[in-house]
């Protein structure tokens, strides 16, 4: 009896794992000639982070909106739909010298959020404070859950 090491198969050698190469290469240069860059248009402004919070009686959105004016931002409700858009502007000072690092983003954003049940679009409120804004939403009374008695008969 003669002991023979055991070899892995060459993936080379199954022709399922050729076509599936293939077609990981097709799907990658899909992506590439697909996918925008960027600097292409579609990432060229940025998007501020944003949290939705539920009560019995309102929405609260929070936005983090840091260094903007209250000038720059705007706020629409059309459907149950909110939308938050404006522009951060650039603020360059350099005297001398080029930039050494830029991370902070610039220009127009805009922000929709569906909101889940409708909301009385007249007492919508909105605040901004120390680089975050606000926005409170009341439901409207459709939306607002109802405690149902049950009666014994």
């Amino acid at each position: 009896m003669s002991l023979i090491r055991y070899q892995l198969p060459e993936a080379s050698n199954w022709p399922s794992f050729d076509r599936l190469s293939t077609v990981r290469d097709e799907i990658d240069r899909l992506f590439d000639l697909s996918w925008p860059t960027r600097d292409s248009g579609l990432f060229s402004g940025w998007s501020p982070a944003l949290d939705v919070h539920d009560d019995k009686e309102n929405f609260v959105v929070h936005l983090e909106l840091p260094g903007m004016k209250k000038e720059d931002i705007n706020l629409s409700l059309h459907d149950g739909m909110l939308t938050v858009s404006g522009e951060r502007k650039q603020e360059r000072e350099q005297k001398n010298g080029g930039s050494f690092r830029s991370e902070r983003y610039f220009g127009k954003f805009q922000r929709s959020v569906t909101l889940p049940a409708l909301v009385d679009a007249s007492k919508v409120s909105a605040s901004y404070k120390d680089g975050v804004l606000i926005v409170t939403l009341p439901k409207s009374e459709e939306a607002k859950p109802k405690q149902i008695e049950v009666s014994v008969s």
